[in-house]
């Protein structure tokens, strides 16, 4: 409203009638009880909707955390060996299978943080072209999903490209378990699978294997080397 406008309402009110000063009927009485001590109006059904679903998606998201921080504790506690034996494979003992042993661990603890780490190769008395060459390490793995995508992509880094990644079971102990090729000298391609929990990954390559064979080799191989406190 303009001043001119109010001014002139004002100039056209008479001045010899009382002002009445009576509260309009939708005025607060100083009498009337306070809003809030009266009986609360029932939620209507839309609002009840939207607060259950509210409270359902809030338990569904603090299940959701208990049930990884359960799996992170469960998993943290995690030691890393390289038995004589694996899986009817043989612990190679010689100077040349320590330095290949010796180079994974240089070449994957680069690319990710471990608190203890092993390598080693093992050989398979059937074939020496079959030996396996084997990574592992623990440490308390945020994404353990993540971190082993990041040890594939470092196999790639030194082997070329590792084709058709794809995840497999991890067994008993749980996380996740993924294997594929990438190509060798000379010709053919080598299988590689590896395994990350919260607690520990590890790594390995399979000469002259198919990625099915080499998964369940892997998931004996880890059995044998992962122990949790």
């Amino acid at each position: 409203m303009s001043y001119d406008r109010f001014q002139g309402q004002s100039e056209a009110a008479p001045h010899d009638e009382p002002i009445d000063v009576t509260p309009p009927v939708w005025a607060a009485s100083p009498d009337a009880p306070d809003e809030e001590e009266g009986p609360r109006p029932p939620l209507s059904r839309r609002r009840k909707i939207v607060l259950g679903s509210v409270a359902v998606v809030g338990l569904a998201g603090l299940a959701a955390v208990g049930i990884w921080g359960g799996r992170i504790i469960s998993q943290q506690d995690t030691t890393m060996s390289t038995p004589a034996s694996v899986a009817g494979l043989q612990l190679n003992s010689s100077a040349d299978a320590a330095a290949t042993a010796d180079d994974l661990k240089a070449a994957f603890a680069a690319g990710i943080d471990l608190k203890d780490s092993v390598g080693a190769v093992y050989t398979d008395p059937a074939a020496a072209e079959r030996s396996v060459l084997f990574f592992g390490g623990t440490a308390l793995l945020w994404s353990p999903a993540k971190d082993l995508d990041t040890l594939f992509g470092l196999v790639g880094d030194e082997s070329g490209a590792v084709d058709g990644v794809h995840e497999v079971p991890a067994g008993d102990l749980g996380g996740v378990m993924k294997c594929g090729t990438t190509s060798v000298d000379g010709g053919g391609n080598m299988a590689v699978c590896g395994w990350a929990d919260h607690g520990a990954t590890g790594m390995a390559l399979f000469p002259s294997r198919s990625a099915d064979e080499a998964a369940g080799l892997m998931r004996q191989i880890r059995d044998a080397v992962q122990v949790r406190d």
